[in-house]
């Protein structure tokens, strides 16, 4: 009898007394942050503001229903993180791409799940029905299914599903950076030593295309801006993706294998759609912030787009050490 599992976006099932991953009557949960990072960084009792402005939690109230089994799982995989963690980008670039998906993708499900739980109960309080886009559902349902590989036999053949990057990066040793954009499934997170970015259902795409520089990169431990920009690449390199990620899912016997399928642009419509360094610019701006550039500084008139990692007229590489810019 072939396998079958979970997928609460048949019928948008987001209930307290089920379990998130695998639908089941549960009685424990687990904290959509890991509470040792909270704890860590003294975030527990700071609020998370969620898409809904007026709509915020405490980071340590978001939790997320789920059986023992789950649970025990998801410790496991936590041990192995912070061990990982607590040796630097040396351990955290030897982790298994897998576990680095599976750790972050609790915490960008677990924002969704609260996302929509959220929404669901203030459109029904209006007597209207809860919809989401059928894209959206396709997306969510995919990495519901791909994040059930911490607790069932879900493989995963060929090229994985996701473009994922770690660097070696100088922040302060109190400073945590985090950013999601859970309806697009991307994540980054930089703190004292590493930082690593992870597009969840890119199959691969966006780090290929930025493959040379991300070659530079190699050997050199980058100043915060430089990680941020390239960041602000990965999201804005999502937003001219052309393509929707196609996977074989095969059920056989007791297994789901997931196959990524290559992304291939016919003569008529390219990968990527044209890179507008104008709002390119205008979303860099956003991550800029903390060091006062925006506008015309990072798009002068009659200028080169302002870069911290490479240089606009020769393309190379801008050492770290050359940024006169506090970290």
């Amino acid at each position: 009898m072939a396998l079958e599992l979970y997928n609460p976006f048949a019928e948008m099932i987001f209930d307290r007394n089920f379990c998130f991953l695998t639908g089941k009557l549960c009685y424990d949960s687990v904290s959509v942050f890991p509470e040792w990072l909270l704890q860590h960084f003294d975030l527990a009792d700071e609020t998370f503001q969620l898409m809904e402005k007026e709509y915020s939690m405490a980071y340590k109230d978001m939790r997320l229903p789920c059986t023992l089994e789950v649970k025990q799982a998801f410790d496991a995989l936590e041990d192995k993180f912070i061990t990982a963690y607590n040796n630097g980008f040396e351990g955290i670039s030897a982790l298994d791409d897998e576990v680095i998906f599976q750790w972050a993708g609790k915490i960008v499900y677990g924002i969704i799940y609260h996302e929509l739980t959220y929404e669901r109960g203030r459109v029904e309080k209006t007597r209207r029905n809860f919809e989401l886009s059928q894209a959206l559902i396709r997306r969510f349902e995919l990495f519901h299914l791909m994040l059930q590989s911490v607790v069932a036999p879900v493989k995963f053949k060929g090229n994985k599903p996701w473009s994922l990057v770690i660097f070696p990066l100088k922040y302060s040793a109190d400073i945590f950076s985090y950013r999601d954009d859970m309806i697009n499934l991307l994540f980054t997170m930089g703190v004292n030593n590493f930082g690593f970015i992870i597009h969840f259902q890119d199959n691969g795409a966006i780090a290929a295309k930025e493959n040379v520089l991300l070659q530079q990169l190699q050997g050199h431990v980058l100043h915060p801006v430089q990680y941020e920009e390239l960041y602000a690449r990965f999201h804005y390199s999502d937003y001219i993706l052309q393509y929707e990620p196609k996977y074989e899912i095969d059920f056989i016997d007791d297994q789901v294998i997931i196959e990524s399928l290559p992304m291939i642009p016919n003569e008529d419509l390219p990968l990527f759609g044209r890179w507008d360094n104008s709002l390119f610019a205008q979303l860099l701006a956003n991550y800029w912030e903390v060091y006062g550039l925006e506008g015309e500084e990072i798009m002068p008139q009659q200028k080169p787009l302002l870069s911290f990692l490479q240089n606009p007229y020769t393309l190379d590489f801008i050492l770290p050490e050359n940024i006169n810019l506090p970290y």
